[in-house]
């Protein structure tokens, strides 16, 4: 996949959960040449194991981590199965209904506004996120409709003051979590370093949305899955 009709940027700040998506983004963007500061979002969300997955990237990077602090937040948006004990995880695919549970209101308009603020304020000239086609049917914002039109907010809001050229990247969300994959293999992703499971137990659980996508998104790229998972799933390439 090539980086895209504008230069790489100089300095990116990657919205970094620690996940497969966010990490195949900051590996991608590496290989690139970009400087990182990878950022990541305590919001109160009971998988909060996967922000320790964050800081292990940035150090396999070598690159800045930061920690936004908005734990406080988790009581606010309450009815996600993210943020609110009260709801259980589901299981199964994300094409399902009961997926819309583990929505958590306009979480990605937060997390990017704070890193659009923070690349103005340390002059980096992109900003990054994960978002990808597989999300479309479930998460409104990690659509292209919701992305194009922030971007616009992001330009006008900070007229004057973005570096030149600043870039708000999601170079993924037109590709499949299988295109995700095969990037990934191709740019050096550590897989076993990365945290997908919504339940964030001591191991993945495996039948989760996330780990549901995370399996099948394995065997569609034919890449071996090192990921260990509670309950083992089957077919696996």
């Amino acid at each position: 996949m090539e980086m895209t009709e504008h230069a790489p940027p100089q300095h990116a700040v990657v919205i970094a959960s620690g996940g497969l998506d966010s990490t195949t983004v900051a590996y991608w963007l590496a290989e690139g040449g970009s400087r990182l500061t990878l950022l990541s979002f305590d919001y109160g969300q009971r998988h909060r194991k996967e922000l320790d997955f964050a800081v292990l990237i940035a150090d396999r990077l070598g690159a800045r981590h930061e920690m936004a602090d908005l734990s406080g937040l988790g009581h606010l948006l309450s009815g996600s199965a993210l943020t609110d004990p009260a709801i259980a995880v589901p299981d199964g695919h994300y094409t399902a209904e009961g997926m819309r549970s583990t929505v958590v209101p306009n979480r990605d308009a937060i997390m990017l506004s704070i890193a659009v603020a923070a690349a103005v304020a340390a002059g980096a000239d992109a900003v990054a996120f994960g978002a990808h086609a597989g999300d479309h049917a479930v998460y409104p914002d990690c659509r292209t409709e919701f992305f194009d039109l922030f971007a616009e907010v992001a330009r006008v809001g900070n007229e004057g003051f973005l570096s030149e050229g600043f870039q708000l990247l999601a170079p993924f969300i037109d590709q499949t979590k299988a295109d995700i994959v095969r990037v990934a293999s191709q740019v050096g992703v550590p897989f076993a370093d990365t945290w997908s499971c919504y339940r964030g137990g001591e191991l993945h659980c495996g039948t989760c949305g996330t780990c549901t996508e995370r399996i099948e998104a394995f065997v569609l790229a034919g890449v071996e899955d090192p990921t260990e998972y509670a309950i083992a799933p089957t077919g696996a390439a």
